[in-house]
């Protein structure tokens, strides 16, 4: 009997057809996730599932520990205390079928300096060396796709890209969610991208997670999700000041 099942017993609530394969078994599900380097808390307790075909902005400032959690989410770095699951397998536990099922593009792509989808065939002739910082990062994206994984985890994929591949990254990522089902957790700085082709926002401070809710939600006040970011943020410093004074 798996834990979900346990928990839906419990509440006194049985699962639908429909809901089962989503309550089961979360593209990605972390749970108590944290990373701590001496005395200090890069990542704490940090809790969420995202569920199959999500596109999923996690957000937060700079230090805040996204590209840490990206790092666990993807076996690069153990946790300190938690744990991560990648389509149902612990990333550290059973490492070969998890990272078999993530696609990782990290802020700055590992190519090998000799080294369709993502715009690079007018490219295909050229050593990495020689291109661009947007075609590099369109290579790096086009290595985290090419073996069709259930899961995408994206360090600002579009950095360094011009508007016109902008627009034709975020439709990739549109796409591989829409049409193959697969679950997208990406970080950026660039909100409007977030609010282009997100459902949900995650948004974390200092390590701990501040904000989990579908982007519909948070904007369906005509509120941009630049405020939203702000006024969550200002708060979230705010009650950590008066966590320390006390």
């Amino acid at each position: 009997m798996t834990t979900d099942t346990t928990r839906a017993e419990a509440s006194g609530a049985s699962a639908s057809p429909d809901d089962a394969p989503r309550a089961t078994a979360p593209a990605i599900e972390v749970e108590g996730l944290s990373k701590r380097y001496g005395e200090v808390d890069a990542v704490r307790d940090l809790s969420f599932a995202i569920h199959a075909g999500e596109v999923v902005g996690f957000l937060g400032p700079n230090g805040a520990g996204k590209t840490t959690t990206m790092r666990m989410l993807t076996g690069f770095i153990p946790p300190t205390d938690g744990l991560a699951r990648i389509a149902g397998h612990d990333i550290f536990e059973d490492p070969v079928e998890a990272r078999r099922a993530i696609g990782y593009l990290p802020e700055t792509p590992p190519l090998y300096p000799e080294m369709a989808r993502c715009g690079l065939q007018d490219m295909r002739r050229r050593e990495i060396r020689q291109l661009s910082k947007g075609y590099r990062q369109r290579v790096g994206l086009a290595q985290a796709i090419v073996h069709e994984p259930k899961v995408l985890v994206l360090d600002e994929p579009t950095v360094g890209l011009d508007p016109i591949q902008i627009r034709e990254i975020r439709a990739l990522i549109a796409d591989l969610a829409a049409t193959g089902g697969q679950t997208v957790i990406l970080s950026t700085h660039i909100l409007a991208e977030v609010e282009a082709i997100c459902q949900r926002v995650i948004l974390i401070g200092r390590g701990r997670m501040v904000l989990d809710q579908p982007l519909s939600e948070l904007t369906s006040g005509g509120v941009s999700l630049e405020e939203i970011f702000a006024r969550v943020m200002t708060r979230d410093v705010h009650a950590d000041g008066e966590e320390d004074a006390a």
